[in-house]
């Protein structure tokens, strides 16, 4: 399985210079995960860019994949990750989520850079 970081996925929709990299894995939802974090990250972003109805349409193509919420035991094991490895909360959730998934995180995100099951390609 495989889980896109929110900047892949604003990547991907603005077919940016790294679209291609994440364009397979995102195009392949019965591989895909989503959580509920990105889902609010590329809808906020959407709409301050855009407007409401684009942002929609963007969260329907997102809710192709599996969707994951945010249980009490990725909370407990993403707190636990960001206090060790001083990862933002939205990071360390939706790093957690794809760890517990058993999934790789696909991203351009200097975060995730270094850690363990994740394919990184340098923003260019």
């Amino acid at each position: 399985m495989n889980l896109v970081d929110s900047s892949g996925w604003l990547e991907y929709l603005a077919d940016g210079k790294n679209a291609k990299f994440f364009a397979h894995v995102i195009e392949n939802t019965d591989e895909l995960i989503v959580s509920v974090i990105n889902i609010y990250e590329i809808y906020k972003k959407v709409l301050l860019e855009k407007d409401e109805n684009t942002a929609l349409q963007v969260v329907g193509l997102m809710q192709q994949a599996k969707v994951i919420d945010v249980t009490p035991s990725i909370a407990i094991q993403a707190a636990k990750f960001s206090y060790e490895f001083k990862i933002p909360m939205a990071d360390s959730i939706i790093y957690t989520t794809a760890k517990m998934s058993d999934s790789i995180v696909w991203t351009q995100d200097a975060h995730f850079k270094d850690l363990d099951g994740v394919k990184f390609n340098k923003r260019t």
